[in-house]
């Protein structure tokens, strides 16, 4: 869907079916998070999905991913960098010096402003929950539920400006949330555990027919 600021490329794989319900998986914004990459990487690599329309980014932010840092190679926090409610921030969450100044968010935008995704999941550690504090609690209630996840408010400790999933909230009729892991989840939980779990949020499964399932 585009490339780093490095060149890296950053790629979208497109699973499951057509004419169901569509969702984008996202994970890697930030390169010090890189646990849940697992989880889309998983599911690329795994058995067919059904039951939605899929796609899955597991390396949003590949620099950042290469060098184990939170930003981009030009020392940008890509989750402050969208143009809703952005804000001039510096230190470890510098937004940049305008809001999409970086290639990463332009072709993150201009991907979701052409899938269209009635869900979005952004993927983080290492908070440990769900934001409930959203326009669709009920949907993040379940999401947490089928996650293990607590349910929570997620404030950034008052620096959620610029945020990649306000900005699709304000400009898209769909619904992105974020879903923060902890620190160290185990690899059984990303890659044998929570796949499934993501999918049945979506009433979608992996395999041949529905009672084909790796949980």
């Amino acid at each position: 869907v585009g490339k780093s600021v490095e060149g890296r490329p950053i790629v979208a794989w497109h699973l499951g079916e057509t004419k169901k319900p569509k969702v984008v998986l996202i994970a890697g914004m930030h390169g010090n998070e890189p646990a849940p990459t697992a989880i889309l990487r998983t599911l690329r690599d795994g058995k067919s999905v059904h039951g939605v329309d899929l796609w899955v980014v597991p390396a949003y932010n590949p620099d950042g991913l290469a060098q184990r840092s939170r930003r981009n190679a030009r020392g940008v926090d890509l989750n402050r960098n969208y143009p809703y409610h952005w804000a001039p921030l510096t230190g470890s969450y510098y937004s940049g010096p305008e809001p999409a100044s970086e290639p990463e968010t332009r072709a993150m935008m201009k991907f979701l402003a052409r899938v269209r995704p009635d869900y979005v999941l952004s993927f983080h550690q290492p908070l440990y929950g769900v934001d409930v504090a959203v326009e669709r609690p009920r949907f993040a209630r379940r999401v947490a539920r089928l996650l293990g996840l607590p349910a929570t408010t997620l404030d950034c400790g008052g620096v959620c400006h610029g945020t990649m999933t306000g900005w699709y909230n304000h400009r898209h009729p769909g619904f992105a949330l974020t879903v923060e892991y902890g620190w160290r989840p185990s690899r059984h939980l990303m890659t044998e555990v929570a796949p499934g779990q993501v999918l049945r949020i979506f009433g979608a499964w992996r395999g041949t027919n529905m009672f084909d399932v790796v949980p």
